[in-house]
């Protein structure tokens, strides 16, 4: 049987971020993709133009439902929009046994916030306690902890600042620094540096969903943290250098990039 992963996120209706990124890419790696829709978003390449989220007892239902019967092998969890959804999804992480991939989504691509200041406590206290991996953008991290990382020696503050929440594991992305494209995977005792070169091509949408789902995938075939994060790293990569235009502003990466070289 396929592994099993399911998707906690807000649906993105352009088709490039959220539930719609993390399905693709778990298609492309070869699990079986579910999913927990916890928002809706109405948005395009040029910005999220509106936001609903779901009430708590539909998304504990829709999570119920899945693991109950289905089962699941790794969870990633995405945008969470308020502190009552961050509340109970990490109640119900902390009840799976299966690892949990923590995207902690605050801001979009195009600078929307997608996550309410008041849920920003539950996400420190609730949720990163329950991740076995937390993803954090630079943003994100200083949102979270108040490090403001500006050259990659100070990706070390960074992941200190986020593992003292309690996380097992925490990658921080150094993607928005300039040079190539370098993150750091830290546990707090070893480290794993992990660098790609930087493509000029800014279709880069859902590049952290893309990441997360990735993840997730590859700890529910039974990699460790760092192999899962690595083999990750590369598909993103890949996915962003075929990353296309779409609409008139940012176009989303190409998750099916690497079926298509595996078909040439």
């Amino acid at each position: 049987m396929k592994p099993l992963v399911l998707t906690v996120a807000g649906s993105d209706s352009g088709g490039g971020a959220g539930i719609q990124a993390d399905l693709k890419t778990m298609l492309a790696l070869g699990v079986h993709g579910m999913s927990v829709v916890t928002a809706v978003t109405a948005q395009n390449s040029l910005g999220v133009q509106g936001a609903w989220e779901l009430p708590s007892q539909a998304v504990r239902a829709q999570y119920r439902s899945v693991v109950d019967d289905i089962g699941v092998q790794a969870v990633k969890t995405g945008m969470l929009a308020s502190a009552e959804l961050v509340e109970t999804v990490a109640e119900l992480l902390a009840g799976t046994d299966a690892p949990a991939v923590v995207d902690p989504v605050g801001i979009s691509k195009h600078g929307d916030s997608l996550l309410a200041d008041s849920a920003l406590d539950a996400v420190r206290t609730k949720l990163l306690p329950v991740a076995t991996v937390a993803t954090p953008n630079l943003d994100e991290v200083a949102q979270l902890t108040g490090v403001r990382v500006d050259s990659e020696e100070r990706l070390r503050e960074a992941a200190a600042a986020v593992l003292a929440y309690g996380p097992r594991w925490v990658l921080i992305k150094g993607g928005h620094l300039p040079g190539d494209a370098v993150d750091l995977l830290t546990d707090g005792a070893e480290e794993h540096w992990l660098r790609a070169p930087r493509y000029d091509n800014r279709h880069t949408h859902g590049t952290g969903c893309t990441l997360a789902s990735a993840i997730a995938s590859q700890l529910a075939k039974g990699d460790s943290v760092p192999e899962a994060v690595t083999a990750a790293k590369a598909y993103v990569t890949g996915a962003i250098a075929a990353g296309f235009a779409l609409g008139g502003g940012i176009g989303p990466v190409d998750h099916g990039w690497a079926l298509r070289s595996a078909d040439s």
